[in-house]
């Protein structure tokens, strides 16, 4: 089941080092047209006064939900993040590099996909938490969860969620420890992409499908 925000993309990977002043270039890392749950990402992370480092980590923070009962948590809902959520949400804050993300508008047919991204704008961060899971064999996997807030105008007519999209001045908002305890400025950051900032168009059905993975699943349908 695909859920708000389920898909993904960063196909400007070559350019992470730049965008967020890392001491060195992150190596091996792929352009991926279709980042779904579960799959391991690049993340950034405070690092010392005002900067940045580089972090790789599980999409999907596992919680228990019962007696030998484990549900992966893929978003954070922003109205939800200073409930369960709190100590994450006060003191283990990341960024998550994105160029742009599906989401799937419910039709009498079916599901409609449509590829979302800020205008002017090829590489941004959304908003989210991490945490560390111990699985059965003892190792600690590092994992991020995307927090969600309500839609903007464009958003509206698609879906009634929408990942926390930060603009680059706010980046060091978000991670910076000064925050951390500090409800107001962490909330302050947790509101809806500004109307009319959005480009968003319908696109194929191909990223339904996790094993596609081109730049064809991000044209407009018109073109295809």
């Amino acid at each position: 089941m695909i859920t708000m925000c389920g898909r993904y993309t960063l196909t400007t990977s070559q350019k992470l080092a730049k965008r967020y002043n890392l001491a060195k270039a992150p190596e091996g890392l792929r352009d991926n047209f279709n980042v779904a749950p579960t799959q391991t990402m690049p993340v950034i992370l405070a690092d010392g006064d005002a900067g940045f480092r580089l972090s790789m980590m599980r999409w999907g923070t596992p919680r228990f939900i019962g007696p030998g009962k484990v549900k992966d948590v893929f978003n954070t809902r922003a109205d939800k993040a200073f409930g369960s959520w709190k100590k994450l949400t006060m003191g283990q804050r990341v960024l998550i590099p994105a160029s742009g993300f599906y989401e799937w508008k419910k039709l009498s047919g079916g599901k409609q996909p449509f590829y979302i991204h800020p205008k002017n704008e090829d590489l941004f961060s959304f908003a989210g938490i991490w945490n560390t899971w111990k699985n059965q064999e003892g190792q600690e996997i590092p994992t991020f969860s995307i927090m969600t807030t309500e839609p903007n105008k464009e958003m509206r007519h698609i879906h009634d969620r929408m990942p926390v999209i930060l603009h680059q001045d706010d980046e060091s908002s978000w991670l910076s420890p000064a925050h951390d305890g500090d409800r107001g400025a962490i909330e302050a950051l947790l509101r809806p992409y500004e109307d009319n900032g959005l480009e968003l168009f319908e696109v194929g059905s191909d990223v339904n499908n996790v094993r596609n993975n081109n730049d064809t699943l991000i044209y407009p349908v018109t073109t295809q």
